[in-house]
């Protein structure tokens, strides 16, 4: 599949979209969408926006671009755009024209969107929908990002050192990934105790004495990979190692059960039936568990309401903890079992079978 095919395969989706909600026209202003539906394209000027700074407007036969007339000469010369068949329309950035451009263009019609707008209705979710079931040519860009990202982070973890500042690691893995143009989207640091204190470490200046953890979301091409590794100066607690691989073998069981088809909620529960039967029953209560990724960090967060069932060539990341410890790699769910995107390339690894699936999951680094 091309490029041009792929972006034909998400305007039918779309236009089917908009048949089964009798709408006449899709409005597409946030950067997980605009990415989604150029093939990788970027609207952003700042990096951790969710808004982006020009908008996609799809209609039955059309589909137009309409930004200030800052951002539009980036949309036709980098983004290229015209080049995918899109009219753009601009106007001065010091006028806010864009509810009275999409008035002219598709007239009292009814609109969906994916954020509050004049006159339209918002369909976050349902749009979120669309982005699930990637193409073959994202998963294509989805696995190289797995690897590039993976190989970042355990070469970065493998330079730590003892005294170094959670935050200059960090430093560090942030310099690998822009080599390539990857963003760090979310980035959460622990060493020691502050592991065990806190499920969502920001990265501090705190001084590592013996264990460190390190989270990254990444993202290139509007694509987002999570993962975490971690590192332990001398020779590994036996606590901590039968935590840490407790917590493995929740992650295989939640990654072995995440098939098209089966009601993600489902999933949860066989994690939590695998926090039960590795002895650590309680503590799935402190931390969500993951879900689906892809174009956002988690476009949905698992529950017990989660509605969704698991499509076809859908991104998840489970992130299991167990205090003091936690796993986290990304996955396509496939009808062929799960895909690992992320995955130790440099690390030790640890070999575990769950429902007769063979895993090979980073080990803790021991320096």
């Amino acid at each position: 599949m091309s490029l041009e095919d792929e972006i034909k395969t998400k305007e039918k989706r779309v236009r089917e979209f908009l048949r089964s909600k009798g709408l006449k026209a899709l409005l597409l202003k946030r950067q997980a969408n605009f990415s989604w539906m150029t093939g990788g394209g970027l609207n952003l000027v700042g990096i951790t926006t969710e808004m982006g700074t020009a908008s996609l407007l799809i209609t039955e036969d059309s589909k137009y671009v309409i930004s200030n007339n800052i951002e539009a000469p980036r949309m036709i010369e980098e983004e290229a755009l015209e080049n995918q068949g899109f009219i753009v329309k601009t106007f001065p950035w010091h006028e806010d024209q864009e509810v009275s451009i999409i008035k002219e263009l598709i007239g009292e019609g009814p609109l969906g969107s994916d954020v509050p707008f004049p006159n339209a209705t918002v369909l976050t979710e349902e749009i979120a929908r669309l982005r699930y079931s990637m193409t073959p040519e994202e998963l294509k860009r989805y696995r190289w990002l797995g690897k590039k990202v993976s190989s970042a982070l355990e070469k970065t973890m493998m330079k730590t050192k003892k005294g170094e500042k959670e935050s200059a690691v960090v430093g560090r893995l942030c310099r690998e990934l822009w080599k390539d143009r990857i963003d760090p989207i979310t980035l959460m640091s622990a060493a020691d105790d502050r592991i065990s204190k806190f499920r969502h470490p920001i990265p501090t200046e705190k001084k590592i004495e013996k264990y460190l953890m390190v989270s990254v979301n990444a993202r290139k091409w509007g694509l987002i990979v999570s993962l975490t590794r971690f590192v332990h100066f001398g020779k590994l607690p036996e606590e901590l190692r039968e935590k840490y691989e407790a917590n493995v073998f929740v992650d295989c069981t939640m990654m072995a059960h995440t098939r098209p088809g089966i009601p993600a909620r489902e999933v949860l529960q066989k994690g939590i039936d695998a926090y039960k039967e590795k002895g650590y029953p309680e503590e799935w209560r402190f931390h969500h568990q993951g879900g689906s990724i892809g174009y956002t960090g988690r476009d949905y967060r698992v529950n017990f309401k989660t509605p969704d069932l698991i499509q076809e060539n859908q991104a998840f990341t489970w992130n299991p903890s167990i205090t003091g410890t936690k796993s986290e790699d990304t996955i396509l769910a496939t009808s062929k079992g799960p895909e690992m995107i992320t995955l130790p390339i440099l690390y030790p690894t640890l070999s575990l079978s769950v429902e007769g699936i063979s895993f090979k999951r980073p080990a803790i680094l021991e320096k």
